[in-house]
């Protein structure tokens, strides 16, 4: 599922919200319900690039048990 982290860059809220490609609504920040929000760079995507760089062992799904 598409979760992605979002900030209001009006009252500086963290939130995360599941979009659909088929999603035509304005995205709001649940606190303050400004449609001023931007997208940021999940930490599950920075972390894997950086372990597939380095060589180590590399999930696609975030939910790998490998040690």
């Amino acid at each position: 599922m598409p979760l992605f982290e979002f900030i209001c860059k009006k009252c500086g809220k963290k939130f995360e919200k599941l979009v659909f490609s088929t999603d035509n609504e304005k995205l709001k920040c649940p606190e303050c319900n400004s449609e001023d929000v931007e997208k940021q760079f999940s930490t599950f995507s920075a972390n894997s690039s950086g372990s597939a760089k380095s060589g180590g062992h590399h999930c696609c799904n975030g939910c790998c048990h490998h040690h």
